[in-house]
């Protein structure tokens, strides 16, 4: 068969160009923004829930994400009597000596606490971890609770199971529940709110997002000054992370320009990647200088620290910042170990009040 002599022209052209233009494609450089380059990918190294926010938190090698954040992670809350207004280590800081365990074999968390006026008694409760829609109705009543100025239900305990506690706390409360799955959503405000993110989030009893990503180059680097400045080094457990994922020690705070993240299995428990949007930095206040084991307050650390170089966010420049605010785009299995990576990168980020 006799090639036209325009065929023979684009068999040729295709010839010289597809090789050139390969090479082009193989061998250009990565178009750098003004926020710089996208780091390399890295892994989880440590994942945390704190089922009662404000109390003692639990380190796990996996989590189920869910759209509220990770399970059991603050589900449940103190609050004030008759007010129902939540309270924090920010107000009582040995709310950390409360501690959940949870039992996967029952499904069960035990609530325990020092009890008052003694040296080893303590005060202790166990609730279903996962209780049924039935098992509320019948063990709880519905009130709204408050976190800062934002109203949103919840499932008020019997008072046959936490009034101990009243004690240990030196006045009145309540332990109010959230179930992510089929109460009212609380809606997420600031960065998170439907006209900035771009669509409807919500949570259970964090401040502000589901997740907080935390870096350990950064908490590796904020120990180097407190060790310079006061032979002092804390636990980045005191900033009550959801993951920590493993930096490059030569950038440490590089995740001031995180944008968008993805964490993809690792090995074969049959999981799929997952989407994250970063909404902003964490403006943090005094809790860090709370030791989350004794409950002693640090009169000046690490706070006067971070206010010394991490007052960076132009949105709210009186607060230090430190962590990530993230918002999940899917659900699944998160697991230590698994594949951490940026997928995008911003010099935008801008904290938006929201209380």
């Amino acid at each position: 068969m006799t090639l036209s002599s325009t065929t023979r022209i684009a068999i040729i052209a295709s010839a010289f160009f597809v090789p050139v233009l390969t090479y082009v494609y193989l061998t250009r450089k990565p178009k750098k923004s003004s926020a710089g380059l996208v780091p390399a990918a890295t892994e989880i190294t440590a994942l945390y829930i704190h089922p009662i926010k404000s109390c003692h938190g639990i380190s796990v090698q996996s989590a189920k994400l869910l759209p509220t954040g990770l399970d059991l992670d603050r589900q449940w809350m103190w609050v004030t009597y008759p007010n129902y207004e939540f309270l924090t280590i920010r107000n009582f800081a040995k709310m950390t000596l409360i501690r959940p365990s949870y039992d996967a074999n029952t499904d069960t968390l035990t609530i325990t606490a020092p009890a008052p006026n003694s040296i080893d008694e303590k005060l202790e409760f166990s609730i279903p971890a996962h209780p049924s829609k039935e098992w509320l109705n019948k063990n709880t009543e519905t009130h709204e609770a408050k976190i800062w100025n934002q109203w949103t239900s919840s499932r008020v305990f019997s008072t046959k199971l936490t009034s101990p506690f009243n004690d240990f706390f030196g006045k009145e409360v309540r332990l109010v529940y959230k179930a992510s799955l089929y109460d009212d959503p609380r809606p997420l405000r600031s960065n998170g709110a439907k006209e900035v993110l771009g669509y409807e989030a919500s949570t259970c009893f964090p401040d502000l997002m589901p997740l907080l990503v935390g870096n350990e180059s950064s908490i590796a680097e904020l120990n180097t000054r407190l060790k310079a400045a006061e032979n002092l080094t804390i636990d980045v457990r005191r900033f009550r992370p959801n993951i920590l994922v493993k930096g490059d020690a030569a950038n440490a705070w590089d995740e001031d320009r995180w944008k968008t993240l993805r964490i993809s299995p690792k090995g074969q428990h049959g999981g799929k990647p997952m989407t994250f949007d970063v909404t902003q930095r964490c403006a943090r206040c005094r809790v860090p200088n709370v030791d989350p084991e004794t409950a002693e307050q640090h009169k000046t650390q690490p706070w006067d620290t971070l206010m010394k170089y991490r007052r960076i966010d132009e949105g709210i420049t009186y607060k230090p910042c430190f962590g990530m605010l993230c918002v999940p785009r899917e659900t699944g299995k998160i697991k230590v170990g698994d594949k951490f990576e940026v997928l995008e990168v911003t010099d935008k980020h801008r904290y938006m009040p929201g209380f």
